[in-house]
């Protein structure tokens, strides 16, 4: 359970403050962007 919770909350959960993205999702392209 503590997995499937850690999943969603990294990879699934939109944040407004992160413009929409997911936490993985704006690391992602914050590291695109700074290449």
């Amino acid at each position: 359970m503590l997995v499937a919770y850690l999943d969603y909350y990294n990879q699934k959960r939109i944040k407004a403050k992160l413009k929409g993205l997911s936490p993985v999702q704006y690391r992602v392209q914050t590291l695109q962007v700074t290449k």
